[in-house]
């Protein structure tokens, strides 16, 4: 249908474009006549004011022959099948089962610290020793009451196998030596208490008595802390509901947010026991600490993947709408029309997992179709739309 629009200016318009001054600009500001610059400035303002009308004149005759103009400006997404790794993110504290506190055996003054705090030590290295009371003595004097037995023994034993001598006395001679390597024996282990070892390989994270120091076992008295950073993990407490999708073996992500580091890993073992309390299982997932910084204590963000699509269609949350229904729709283009007057088509769809800002769409979305993006919210089914661009 033709249409046909008046358009009417007023003569004022038309004289101010028309007439003016016939004095130029340059003129009139080499002039330096005050009254004749104040002059110009009006005219000129005259003509712009005019100017303006006729071109908000033309923009409206342009909108109204346009139909173009009246279109919706949308953007499109090409879909294509892509994999999809979904994690249950959960929160965790770093352990370590080699962080324990070291207690002396026996009571008395701490005679000698030999390491310092941050040393690394070995499995069964000598880090302190205790005053032992004299047991030393005790111990030199059982050995050589030991030697002294022990040669009675031979010498009776060499005399009965010679048959000289009586049995009694052999047997004598036999108990008494077996005496004394017990009693050596038993001397050494309370000797042995008075020195403090490493019960495995670690770092002496913290020394706690003082050389000089009277201690005795018991609560209180700890010496030392010693922890081995080699052997960490982090325990998650996992919803049931995830039971199926979480096991021994899965990908892991954990996160530190102090360190803004992150290392890769795998669920180790899964508890056999589910928390009434909570309706919650554990997982175990080991992370390494190479460089030292991952600490026990030290707060993690896990994320767990617990589903992977290798074929799946992804489109942006935010393009999502919902019906009266509660069913999900998005707008497409159908492929054949982005050329040629392309127009907005309702699709309702089915979802499946969210991962950040997307979502995984099962049914109703196939491989290649346009989806609108930007623009989703002001479209209605089967309005014609203007493409601004197609992203693949």
């Amino acid at each position: 249908m033709k249409k046909t629009i008046y358009i009417t200016l007023t003569a004022a318009v038309l004289a101010s474009c028309g007439g003016g001054s016939n004095k130029s600009l340059e003129k009139v500001l080499a002039s330096n006549d005050l009254d004749a610059i104040r002059a110009k400035h009006v005219e000129i303002s005259k003509e712009h004011k005019a100017l303006e009308m006729q071109l908000n004149s033309l923009d409206s005759v342009i909108a109204l022959l346009d139909d173009s103009a009246k279109l919706p400006l949308v953007t499109t997404i090409q879909v294509h099948p892509q994999k999809f790794d979904h994690y249950l993110e959960l929160q965790g504290d770093v352990m370590t089962k080699q962080n324990v506190l070291i207690y002396p055996e026996m009571a008395g003054t701490l005679n000698h610290v030999y390491v310092k705090e941050g040393q690394k030590v070995a499995k069964g290295q000598i880090l302190a020793s205790i005053d032992d009371g004299g047991l030393s003595s005790q111990l030199a004097q059982l050995k050589t009451q030991a030697e002294l037995s022990k040669t009675t023994f031979e010498r009776q034993k060499r005399l009965w196998e010679q048959n000289i001598g009586s049995e009694i006395q052999y047997l004598q001679a036999k108990t008494n030596y077996e005496a004394q390597q017990s009693a050596v024996k038993q001397m050494e282990s309370q000797v042995a208490k008075s020195t403090i070892r490493a019960p495995f390989a670690g770092i002496i994270d913290d020394v706690i008595k003082d050389q000089g120091t009277v201690i005795a076992p018991g609560a209180g008295s700890e010496v030392f802390r010693i922890v081995n950073l080699s052997n960490m993990y982090v325990e998650v407490e996992v919803p049931e509901s995830h039971l199926p999708n979480v096991n021994p073996g899965k990908d892991v992500k954990v996160y530190f947010p102090v360190l803004g580091d992150s290392v890769a890993t795998k669920i180790r073992e899964t508890g056999n026991f589910i928390n009434p309390s909570n309706r919650s299982f554990t997982a175990e997932i080991p992370v390494p600490s190479h460089d030292g910084k991952i600490k026990p204590n030290l707060t993690a963000r896990v994320m767990i993947n617990d589903y992977t699509s290798e074929n799946a269609i992804l489109i942006p949350q935010s393009i999502l709408s919902e019906n009266a229904d509660g069913e999900q729709y998005v707008f497409l283009v159908a492929a054949d029309s982005i050329e040629n007057d392309p127009v907005a088509k309702k699709v309702v769809i089915t979802t499946g997992k969210t991962q950040g800002d997307f979502v995984e769409v099962l049914s109703g979305i196939n491989s290649g179709d346009a989806i609108i993006d930007e623009g989703a919210r002001s479209v209605k089914e089967g309005q014609k739309v203007k493409i601004k661009n197609i992203q693949q």
